[in-house]
């Protein structure tokens, strides 16, 4: 379900650090900028090169288009075509479905399962960030999870189908649908000939080049602990995407418990450790936001052990004791400006 996934906000800051750099000379001050509910979300696109504003048109053409190959919420999907053909024949998909399931099969692996796109039973039993929102009894968690396997994907190369093998399983992208169609978007940005934007699907952020003064854009990181918008720090960067996953956002309470969205694959349940809200910087987005699940389902030691060993990711993970821990390649670069909070090193 790619509504089901990662809505803490991330704020765009607009300071400036330096004066205008002349090779920016075509960037506008206001960029052109357009909203649209897309995806179960606020898509919110902005683009700052003059003379670029029919690409806006373009970019949200896009994005429903991948909406409707992706998305298992609208059943005329690729998606949900093969979700009803489980267990009983496969289904010949596009390019773009089925990279995407390649990719989410590599994440599968490199989890050792926490990360799964046939999650989808388990979800939509729970139902965590829509109105019918329930904590479902142990025997029916007991049933679904043997579904949850994504080795029990076949693919056929030849014919490009997929085929789920037991009837019942269904296909989940919400932990990875959005990073993809960011990364899509910036391509097609970028072959249009745009060079500074800011692309936003409900939180999955990614900055292309420079602001119009020339500098970086500063991103403020969320505090997990409170509404959008309420920053613990905030970093520099320049084409990079930005993806935060975090407990406190999208929640079920039930009889004063508190059950949020991140579910674990093998206990039915939400992923319990230390672990607050945790934000991946990447060069790619479908990198971050598979990584933030990925991450987030490791817990703090194994999870910064984990990113550590990936090239082109960096985390930042906010506890729930309000320690910040940073990756080896932010320590630099973040700024805390919440003193409620306190940077640890590990």
């Amino acid at each position: 379900m790619i509504n089901k996934k990662r809505l803490a906000f991330i704020w765009i800051g607009l300071m400036t650090l330096v004066g205008c750099s002349s090779d920016q000379a075509e960037l506008l001050e206001s960029p052109y900028r357009d909203t649209e509910f897309l995806l179960g979300t606020v898509v919110n696109l902005s683009i700052y090169d003059s003379d670029k504003e029919y690409v806006l048109e373009q970019a949200f053409d896009r994005i429903e288009e991948l909406e409707n190959i992706i998305s298992d919420e609208i059943s005329s999907t690729e998606v949900s075509e093969i979700n009803r053909k489980a267990g009983t024949e496969p289904v010949q998909v596009s390019d773009e479905l089925y990279y995407l399931i390649e990719k989410s099969i590599e994440y599968g692996d490199l989890s050792n399962g926490s990360f799964d796109i046939t999650v989808g039973p388990l979800t939509n039993l729970w139902r965590i960030g829509f109105s019918d929102a329930r904590k479902p009894d142990q025997q029916e968690i007991d049933q679904v999870l043997p579904l949850i396997d994504h080795e029990k994907i076949q693919l056929n190369p030849e014919k490009q189908s997929v085929f789920l093998l037991e009837e019942d399983m269904q296909l989940d992208f919400g932990a990875i649908a959005k990073g993809y169609i960011t990364d899509d978007i910036c391509k097609l940005l970028a072959d249009e000939g745009v060079t500074s934007a800011i692309i936003d699907l409900g939180g999955n952020i990614f900055v292309m080049g420079h602001r119009p003064t020339g500098d970086l854009w500063t991103v403020g990181i969320q505090n997990p602990f409170l509404a959008r918008g309420e920053i613990v720090g905030r970093i520099k960067v320049s084409d990079q995407s930005i993806v935060t996953s975090g407990i406190y956002e999208r929640y079920l309470e039930v009889d004063g418990t508190q059950y949020h969205h991140l579910l674990d694959p093998n206990t039915g349940y939400p992923f319990d450790n230390e672990i607050a809200g945790v934000t991946i910087v990447s060069d790619a987005s479908i990198d971050g936001d598979a990584l933030s699940t990925v991450v987030f389902s490791k817990g703090l030691d194994q999870g910064l052990d984990f990113i550590e060993s990936f090239d082109g990711a960096e985390a930042i993970f906010v506890t729930k004791d309000q320690k910040i821990i940073l990756s080896s390649g932010l320590v630099d670069e973040f700024e805390l400006t919440n003193d409620h909070f306190e940077i640890i090193e590990k």
